[in-house]
């Protein structure tokens, strides 16, 4: 089935691929699935020179890619959105067996892709400048939006296809070229990807416009994050990933984009909805089995309801624990984590809850399969009461799996404190009845949720592309997708044109 697929999306015919790699080799990293624990297929890492070759390819087809008019290169995004939609369902597969998500968030993650470059094109006609009044007679003012050059993109492997489109279509229509670092954990999706682009790109005559570099961090990474052929690097990954990266790039005063880690909670008010929050909740803490930025993974609700919420909670995990599986068959709700090393993460993260005075409600454990998926990286989805008092230290931190933390609170201040009680900042919810209480959470002094994205009576995770994506603190400020999000792969230039043939200064400096 895995080369059906691979043959499928042209993967066999990419220099760098080496299913026949066996023997260990330095040069080769085997991709696996990890719903099985065997192996792929082994992908060939490129080296220094190779990456050299690379920067240089982008830099020259950016000179000539800018001269492309916007709405041109638009209309190549638009063939690229019908290239994906063509190879939606495979690619979709392809994700869900190399990173183990659920079949329907894989065909999801391709969608994103497709949705994104749909946006991308509308967003090609645009790119706006504003135009200013200008104190001096005979004078116009305006800004103007230029492309900015090759832009880096280094990716995570939990969203292996859409986080590379949200940099990529944007940056194309905006007359920039990409270089995609992407996870070692999901190379096939990455050349899968690439080959895809590749189809429409070089068709049209712009082969270099997307380029992919599969290397180690020590040989790719780092040289790519301090080049200064890079004027943006835009960079997914942990806050740790991120704070080296920023340091590096802000020592060569380049721009970064970054897209870090999410502690992400959810409060139920004692006015909340709560068949709708429970469903909200299972999904948000579950999906992807806990592996999204935007995983809930803490709960704070009013103590008033708190055990008639946290039983319904537990009722519903109970039911997920029956569709824990393949990932690529139908029915199935929760799949495997990215690697035994993950699997370590989880039962860590439940050891060090239960020695600070947590208790268990539901899971803890691996989840033991059948057949072949007996050597998978699964899971049980958890849930962990705080003790008394809220004390938890390690809910402070985020642990990419599924595990749950239950806190409780007396008034809707202390449950807002609680919330923005941690580093991350990346996405917030609020389930309530009460217009008072969305607004004191969406507060517009700045006093409710400290996230990059705020919502009312619907989870944390799942956002759509129109918005802004992105949060603040230690997630890393940066914003990619929707809204205005396309002016971080642009320069701004302020314009004033002299068209009354009159010399005259501003702020009415004479100098005669």
């Amino acid at each position: 089935m895995s080369l059906d697929l691979l043959r499928h999306l042209d993967v066999l015919h990419d220099p760098r691929f080496a299913a026949s790699a066996t023997q260990p080799d330095p040069s080769v990293i085997l991709s696996e699935n990890p719903a099985t624990g065997k192996p792929l297929g082994g992908v060939r890492l490129q080296d220094a020179d190779a990456y050299d070759k690379c920067v240089a390819a982008s830099h020259a087809a950016f000179l000539r890619w800018r001269e492309v008019p916007a709405p041109a290169r638009g209309q190549i995004v638009r063939e690229m959105a019908d290239e994906f939609r063509k190879f939606k369902e495979p690619l979709g597969e392809l994700v869900s067996l190399e990173m183990g998500k659920i079949r329907a968030e894989g065909l999801g993650e391709v969608q994103e892709t497709i949705d994104i470059a749909d946006y991308a094109v509308g967003l090609s006609r645009q790119l706006p400048g504003q135009v200013f009044p200008s104190e001096r007679a005979g004078h116009r003012m305006f800004e103007q939006w230029l492309p900015l050059g090759p832009v880096g993109v280094i990716t995570a492997f939990n969203f292996p296809n859409a986080v590379w489109a949200w940099n990529a279509m944007l940056a194309a229509i905006c007359g920039d070229t990409v270089v995609w670092k992407p996870s070692l954990l999901t190379p096939l999706v990455s050349i899968a990807t690439q080959r895809i682009a590749d189809r429409v790109l070089t068709r049209h005559g712009h082969p270099d416009v997307f380029q992919l570099i599969i290397g180690a961090d020590d040989v790719v990474g780092h040289r790519m994050v301090a080049d200064r052929r890079f004027p943006l690097i835009s960079a997914t990954g942990s806050c740790r990933m991120g704070r080296a990266v920023g340091r590096v790039v802000a020592d060569r005063l380049g721009r970064c984009l970054l897209e870090l880690g999410g502690n992400n909670a959810i409060i139920v008010n004692d006015d909340a909805d709560q068949e709708l929050a429970v469903r909200a909740v299972v999904f948000g803490a579950v999906g992807t089995a806990g592996q999204r930025c935007t995983t809930t993974r803490r709960i704070i609700v009013h103590e008033k309801i708190a055990d008639g919420f946290v039983s319904r909670l537990v009722k519903g995990y109970q039911q997920v624990m029956a569709k824990i599986g393949d990932p690529r068959k139908e029915g199935t709700l929760v799949g495997p984590l990215a690697n035994a090393r993950a699997v370590e993460g989880f039962l860590a993260a439940i050891a060090a809850a239960k020695q600070q005075g947590a208790s268990v409600l539901v899971g803890g454990d691996r989840a033991s399969l059948p057949g072949e998926l007996a050597s998978g990286h699964f899971v049980q989805p958890t849930i962990i009461r705080a003790p008394a008092g809220n004390k938890l230290p390690i809910a402070q931190e985020e642990t990419f799996a599924p595990i749950l933390y239950i806190f409780t609170f007396k008034t809707l201040d202390e449950a807002i404190s609680l919330h923005n009680g941690v580093d991350q900042g990346l996405s917030s919810a609020i389930f309530t009845e009460s217009i008072r209480a969305s607004e004191r959470f969406l507060s517009v002094t700045g006093s409710g949720s400290d996230c990059g994205i705020a919502n009312v009576n619907i989870g944390t995770s799942g956002a759509e592309i129109g918005g802004a994506f992105g949060g603040e603190k230690d997630t890393g400020g940066g914003r990619e997708s929707g809204s205005d999000s396309w002016k971080a792969y642009m320069r701004r230039q302020t314009c004033t044109i002299n068209y009354g043939g009159r010399f005259e200064l501003a702020q009415g400096i004479r100098f005669e």
